[in-house]
């Protein structure tokens, strides 16, 4: 293999974030790629045409440490797509060059044998599709490996990819997590949960000023009580069955004590003091693949080693001991007890 040539100036930012222009609030960037795979080649809701679902043509660009790139990750293995799509996680670390990646795992496949080439940053992918990109370089990427380019890099629309469009090529058409029935109610608590909780770790941690931080983390604690409610009585959040509005809230449940609560003081309650919450993310975590899918270690050495802003001296805490197989009482909620 070879490494891609790319032009390395500097014009480009990749800082965590810029507060000095929002009182001190944390703002993410909307996806630039948003290309979508279907079953037949042509345009989807957003984006040009020409990307049909082939087993062994796509890859995913991940870091597991992100919990957007954890839901195409679930989405992939419950999908039953592993074999179709193969997937790069980057090292542990992310400096201000952006995700790094070993040249096996930074592979473009645009070649065979010698003439493969590879990246080492993360921003390299995006330079090798607009030379002048100069924002941020964020994962989940989905790269086209016959056409050389990023098919998106927007994860909400990653999974819905993955949920329909590969199933008439031997992905699990029995499992549909976004279901027509269901979608009002799934779109609903995705619109809800998403700047509440997913987004709120991140603004609250990422927060520059007491103003910023506290309207951040109140609406994120006040949200996750009325979750903790609402699983009195549901095994998932819409019933019976797990969809995908209960994939993107497990990502951020999963890494909540051992990452946010102490590195994005998010300390009000820990989800281990929430008896629905908490047995909810070990349900998940313990069904057929999930445990793949997660590293508490790898999570802990990105967020802890890689935010000095936040954590300037990069250590890495000893604990918390957290046990995701522990039994709960979950199943006694369901009427039927297959999650799928």
């Amino acid at each position: 293999m070879k490494k891609a040539q790319i032009r390395k100036d500097r014009v480009w930012l990749n800082e965590w974030y810029d507060t000095e222009s929002t009182g001190g609030r944390f703002e993410r960037h909307d996806a630039l790629f948003r290309n979508w795979i279907t079953h037949d080649g042509v345009p989807g809701p957003t984006g040009v045409g020409g990307f049909k679902a082939e087993a062994g043509r796509y890859h995913l660009f991940i870091s597991m440490a992100c919990p957007w790139a954890h839901r195409t990750l679930i989405f992939r293995k419950l999908k039953g797509l592993e074999d179709m799509i193969s997937v790069s996680n980057s090292n542990s670390y992310m400096g201000p060059d952006s995700w790094t990646y070993e040249p096996e795992a930074g592979r473009i496949f645009s070649g065979d044998g010698d003439d493969d080439e590879y990246i080492e940053y993360l921003y390299e992918l995006y330079r090798l599709v607009e030379p002048d990109y100069s924002d941020r370089a964020t994962v989940p990427v989905l790269w086209d490996k016959e056409r050389q380019t990023i098919v998106s890099n927007e994860s909400s629309e990653i999974i819905r990819m993955f949920n329909t469009e590969f199933d008439g090529i031997g992905g699990e058409s029995s499992r549909d997590f976004y279901p027509q029935h269901m979608r009002e109610e799934i779109d609903a608590l995705n619109e809800w949960i998403y700047p509440n909780v997913n987004n709120g770790v991140y603004r609250s941690g990422f927060a520059t000023t007491q103003e910023a931080y506290e309207e951040a983390v109140i609406p994120l604690f006040d949200t996750l009580d009325k979750l903790e409610a609402r699983l009195s009585d549901k095994r998932f959040l819409l019933g019976d069955k797990l969809t995908e509005a209960d994939i993107r809230l497990f990502p951020t449940l999963v890494r909540f004590d051992s990452v946010y609560v102490s590195h994005f003081k998010c300390a009000i309650k820990r989800i281990v003091d929430y008896p629905n919450l908490w047995g909810y993310t070990r349900d998940i975590y313990e069904l057929p693949g999930i445990a793949d899918t997660v590293d508490i270690d790898y999570n802990k050495a990105h967020y802890y080693g890689s935010h000095d802003t936040v954590n300037p001296h990069l250590i890495i805490p000893v604990g918390p001991t957290l046990d995701f197989n522990t039994p709960h009482s979950r199943l006694e909620l369901a009427e039927d007890s297959s999650p799928f």
